[in-house]
């Protein structure tokens, strides 16, 4: 997810606002976005929220912070178009104030002049900015790639990039992810001749998965479809929103009478057939996940069925995609999810050789990488060393690290609040860090509830204690250990003086503390212990 702001006195911008899924520790947390306390107490500061494109990672918080930032956001079209629906869903839309820009134009945010630079990504209207501001501009690259071909004919603008370069600039941030990666991204074109090929070998239908804000890659599945003689059918939510979206706005190109409604699908002639499916990285109960077990209402695979994994396997989704991908092979479908005999899937980000161009372009007075690991950061850094084009110094950060630039250099300052927010989307509230932590103490270790029943007047014991527990011992000995817990219940009730015992939160404590020592030592494990008193 991203964030950064920008500020200068009292001025102060956002650039992006975006979210991430939970790692498989955060149970059930359903996103994460950015812990924006700093804005919070500085929101009489923040003018507008600026947005590069319309990738979640870059628009996906916007419903969750408009709550306490309510102010201007700045976007292209179609990043506008995407974030229209988001706070659509969330009844947010009446009270944004949303302004559309153009790439090539500028706007005036306070002491802000903000210049909108187009760059080529893998989704459409996707921008790089260039800040001018009193002390001089700053670029921030947003999301790109350096295509030559791409398949819109919208190229990247190589030359506004070497204009401000020869202008002068204080400082470059620019995106790091594929900072790994040797050479030059392939063109979004790369994947045609590959999936040209399979379908026009496919005995049935044609499956193809990829992200649904993919946009290029949809229209040339869409182009490939026509190409060879298939109708093209859309199938998951996100997937038929997107391509509304990009068909509305003039983005995507269909012909007339070439769409198959969702629901004719199983009855149209397989061998005329391609359909795009969202899901690519087999998100629970997403709809390519749910067409794998033959659980879709509206689609499934056959044996001979064609299916396509035209997007990158992110880091962490390799068990779920894996497995979803092993349903399609029983199925007997062909399955291609890799570049190996030819290209399927082309990065969106830029790769060392491009991210070389870029600071020989501009070649700022600091460089400063963002978006992505702390490694991937370390080896921009480093990159940027041996290019040699940063004419001051090179500033690695960490998140909620601010830096100060003046007339006299760069400074950091003392950290700020930062970091991620957990959230449960169904009810829109925070998840408190403790709350996963019990979480997670309860998937480990399980949960033990002793019951006592206790004469409120007298503080005697009415029956021996009850235990029970979930997720706890599934061994042979529970019993005995369980038992044991029994006992260890009665003797601290029984030890405990009359005052203790008509004191509930005392006596609960002195319980819990007692068993807990008691099962650690039977067991090594840690229970979450919830001790339950009865009055009688």
């Amino acid at each position: 997810m991203n964030m950064l702001a920008l500020r200068y006195g009292d001025d102060l911008i956002v650039i992006d606002a975006g979210m991430m899924f939970p790692e498989a520790e955060l149970l059930g947390v359903d996103i994460v976005i950015p812990d924006i306390t700093y804005l919070k107490e500085n929101r009489d500061a923040v003018r507008a929220i600026i947005l590069t494109h319309g990738h979640e990672d870059h628009i996906g918080a916007l419903p969750y912070i408009l709550r306490d930032l309510n102010v201007p956001i700045y976007g292209t079209r179609f990043t506008l178009a995407l974030v229209h629906k988001r706070l659509e869903e969330h009844a947010l839309l009446e009270q944004a104030d949303l302004r559309e820009v153009l790439p090539g134009r500028t706007v005036e945010v306070g002491p802000f002049e903000i210049e909108f630079i187009y760059v080529t990504h893998s989704t459409i209207d996707c921008v790089a900015l260039a800040v001018r501001t009193p002390l001089g501009v700053v670029i921030h690259s947003g999301d790109f790639k350096m295509d030559p071909t791409p398949s819109d004919q919208q190229p990247f603008d190589l030359h506004a990039f070497a204009r401000y370069g020869h202008e002068g600039v204080l400082a470059l941030f620019s995106d790091s992810t594929n900072i790994e990666r040797p050479g030059y991204t392939p063109s979004e074109r790369a994947v045609w001749p590959r999936i040209e090929e399979l379908c026009r070998a496919a005995p049935r239908k044609v499956l193809v998965s990829c992200f649904a804000s993919s946009i290029h890659r949809i229209q040339q599945v869409v182009d490939i479809a026509a190409t060879v003689g298939r109708k093209i059918g859309f199938v998951g939510r996100s997937m038929v929103d997107n391509v509304e979206i990009a068909h509305s706005l003039g983005y995507l190109r269909i012909p007339d009478g070439m769409v198959v409604r969702a629901q004719d699908l199983k009855s149209f002639d397989p061998k005329k057939l391609t359909v795009l499916v969202s899901g690519s990285q087999a998100e629970p109960m997403s709809s390519l996940s749910r067409v794998a077990v033959d659980s879709h209402r509206l689609l499934s695979v056959e044996e001979t069925d064609t299916v396509i994994l035209s997007a990158r396997i992110i880091p962490g989704n390799e068990k779920a995609i894996f497995r979803m991908l092993d349903h399609m092979f029983r199925r007997r479908a062909l399955v291609y999810y890799d570049n190996s005999n030819g290209v399927i899937h082309v990065s969106g980000h830029a790769s060392q050789e491009e991210q070389k161009l870029l600071l020989n372009l501009v070649r700022p007075r600091y460089f400063i990488p963002i978006h992505g690991e702390y490694r991937q950061l370390f080896r921009h850094a480093a990159l940027a060393h041996q290019v040699g084009a940063v004419s001051g110094e090179v500033l690695l950060l960490e998140d909620g690290q601010p830096v100060e630039f003046t007339a006299e250099g760069a400074y950091r300052r003392e950290p700020v609040p930062a970091g991620r927010v957990c959230v449960d989307s169904g009810s829109l509230e925070e998840i408190e860090e403790v709350v996963i932590r019990d979480r997670k103490h309860l998937s480990e270790d399980g949960v033990v509830v002793p019951i006592i029943a206790i004469d409120k007047h007298t503080g005697k014991l009415e029956s021996l204690p009850e235990i029970v527990s979930r997720g706890f011992l599934p061994s042979e000995n529970g019993h005995e250990v369980l038992n044991g817990a029994r006992d260890v219940v009665l003797r601290t009730v029984e030890q405990s003086n009359p005052e203790e015992k008509m004191d509930w939160s005392v006596i609960k404590e002195k319980i819990r503390v007692d068993l807990k020592r008691y099962l650690n030592k039977q067991t090594s494990k840690r229970p979450l212990i919830l001790p339950v008193i009865l009055e009688v």
